[in-house]
C-alpha cells in the first residue's frame, strides 16, 4: 500500500490555520462585548501577530510554488508521443495497465496484481502506462500535468488514456481538475516513478510522505 499524500498536506495546514484564527477571533470578539474596559495589547503581543502573518504568507507562497513547480515538468523533449487517449490497441500494446478508482477526495490504484494503493501511482521509467479510469460518486477529472492530459470521468462511465512515463525517477502530481466537493482542493495523487532498485525519486510539487 502506498498512501502519496495523508490528511495534511499544505492545503489542509493552512485551512487548519485559518479556521483556528477565524474561531479564536470570534471568541475573542465575544468576550470583548462583556469586558468593563478595552484590552490594549502590548507592542510585543502585536509584532508578534505580524510576524506570524507574514509568516503565514511566506508558506503559502512556498506551497503554491511547489505545486506550479509540478505543472513546468516536462518529459523527455525525444519522445515522439508521450500521451493520449486510448487507441484500441488492446493492453497488450501497454507496459502496464492501471485501474483507477476516483472518489471524493481521492483516487485508488489497482495494478494488474490486484494490489490497491491509495493516492499513488507506481511505475517505471519509460513505461507505457494505460489508465482505466472509473468514479463511483460524482464528476472527477484525472490531470496529469507531466503528460499534458485530462480526462473527465461521469459516474456511469469509464475513460482510458496512456502516457509514456517519464525516464528521470521522481514524483510527478496527479490531481483532479472537476470541482468535486469541498475536499477537491486536496484530492491529488502522485505519479511515482522508480527503477528496478526501487530508488526513492526527487521531489516534484508539493512535498509528501510515501509509506510502504
Amino acid at each position: 500500500m502506498e498512501n502519496a499524500l495523508g490528511i495534511w498536506g499544505p492545503q489542509a495546514t493552512l485551512m487548519a490555520i485559518t479556521a483556528s484564527f477565524t474561531i479564536l477571533g470570534l471568541v475573542m470578539l465575544t468576550l470583548a462585548m462583556f469586558m468593563g474596559r478595552r484590552w490594549k495589547p502590548s507592542y510585543t503581543f502585536e509584532i508578534g501577530f505580524i510576524a506570524v502573518m507574514i509568516g503565514l504568507v511566506f508558506y503559502a507562497d512556498w506551497s503554491s510554488v511547489n505545486t506550479y513547480t509540478a505543472y513546468q515538468q516536462d518529459l523527455n523533449s525525444e519522445e515522439r508521443k508521450v500521451a493520449g487517449n486510448y487507441a484500441g490497441e488492446g493492453e497488450a500494446a501497454f507496459d502496464r495497465v492501471i485501474t483507477v478508482i476516483a472518489f471524493q477526495w481521492g483516487f485508488g490504484f489497482i495494478n494488474e496484481n490486484e494490489e490497491m494503493a491509495r493516492n499513488a501511482a507506481v511505475v517505471a521509467p519509460g513505461e507505457k502506462v494505460l489508465f482505466k479510469i472509473v468514479s463511483n460518486d460524482v464528476i472527477h477529472g484525472f490531470n496529469i500535468p507531466v503528460a499534458q492530459i485530462t480526462a473527465e470521468i461521469d459516474p456511469d462511465e469509464k475513460r482510458e488514456m496512456w502516457i509514456r512515463a517519464p525516464d528521470e525517477p521522481g514524483k510527478y502530481l496527479i490531481q483532479c481538475v472537476n470541482y468535486c466537493g469541498v475536499g477537491h482542493s486536496q484530492m491529488k495523487a502522485w505519479l511515482v516513478v522508480q527503477d528496478a532498485a526501487g530508488d526513492q525519486m526527487q521531489e516534484t510539487g508539493e512535498n509528501s510522505n510515501v509509506n510502504a
